[in-house]
């Protein structure tokens, strides 16, 4: 059993003051599977009031809005987490497991994981990739997956900021790199092509010295999970080329990136943001206390006393007022 301390920061800074910012956040880790969130907490700057609700994929959703004027928002994310080790996945399924699928997906209901979504939909470059690298139903689904996964993570490289929070997947397949996201994304649309029903998800993936992994670990990550016979939704990262592990910390599932992004809202202003995110997420044996705080590194620290600062004075009347949209940018 491990235990996992989890600081999430999200910073939106305004070239000139906002007069309202209404915002979405899906930062608080799931409580499924082998996973349990043991607590959270969510500070915000400016202060305001947070509510929540759950989805119907049981993702937990925060949300707020700030009418006042300010010219940056401060968002800090805590969680503890406690992971129960997984069992292991075989290589492979009995032959016949293709049939039970098939039996499993016609009794239930599947479909919003079977069917293309915004950022996991077939193109013609798709066909080509498909081609190229054999993704067709053979031996068993868990052979094909596992194969799958690692050709994904030998055809791709990884790149952080090779493309765009909205950037669709044929960007990543014509340039042969991407970063998590597109991976995903292209595993997610290739997979559901076999009939079988594949998910985004999206959390924080612990990093170690043992461990040799491509994605970065000042940021959160991506991968997908399958449904398959027996094992129920297994995770698959083809960023990394591994099969999900505890290291894997889940807190939203969904279709793909747009059902699931961190930070998703807009703000009122005539004005251009700039996005810094950090993520830090370190691992014990032993739970910490419910009720010690967390280490603030001093560069955070810094930005939080900074967001907290009195406002400064009224700038003049927009003449113009229109709404733009602050998504976090990437999953690195």
């Amino acid at each position: 059993m491990l235990f996992y301390s989890i600081r999430h920061l999200t910073k939106f800074q305004y070239s000139k003051p906002v007069s309202e910012s209404v915002m979405e956040m899906r930062m608080h880790p799931r409580s499924d599977s082998n996973q349990r969130c043991l607590s959270f907490s969510l500070s915000v700057s400016p202060r305001c009031r947070v509510f929540s609700y759950r989805d119907h994929l049981g993702n937990n959703i925060h949300h707020f809005d700030i009418p006042g004027e300010h010219e940056q928002l401060v968002i800090v994310a805590e969680s503890l987490v406690e992971q129960q080790p997984l069992a292991d996945i075989p290589t492979s399924l009995d032959p016949e497991a293709w049939k039970e699928l098939d039996a499993i997906v016609a009794s239930g209901d599947y479909w919003e994981m079977l069917l293309p979504s915004e950022f996991a939909k077939p193109t013609d470059a798709l066909k080509k990739l498909a081609d190229e690298i054999d993704v067709v139903r053979r031996d068993d689904p868990l052979t094909m997956l596992h194969e799958l996964n690692k050709r994904l993570y030998e055809y791709f490289d990884y790149v952080p900021k090779s493309t765009k929070a909205d950037s669709p997947i044929d960007v990543a397949i014509e340039s042969k790199q991407g970063v998590c996201q597109d991976f995903a994304h292209i595993m997610i649309a290739l997979v559901r092509q076999l009939g079988i029903p594949c998910r985004y998800v999206s959390g924080y993936l612990h990093h170690s010295k043992e461990m040799a992994d491509r994605s970065t670990s000042n940021a959160t990550h991506a991968w997908v999970e399958a449904l398959l016979p027996h094992l129920g939704w297994v995770g698959f990262d083809p960023t990394n080329c591994l099969v999900a592990t505890d290291r894997h910390i889940r807190t939203a599932i969904g279709r793909d990136y747009a059902d699931v992004p961190p930070t998703k809202g807009t703000y009122r202003g005539r004005t251009s943001s700039d996005l810094y995110v950090a993520v830090r997420v370190n691992a014990s044996e032993e739970p910490p206390a419910l009720d010690q705080d967390l280490p603030i590194p001093e560069d955070w620290s810094m930005l939080v006393e900074k967001a907290q600062a009195p406002p400064p004075p009224p700038a003049a009347p927009l003449l113009q007022l229109q709404q733009a949209q602050q998504q976090q940018s990437r999953l690195l």
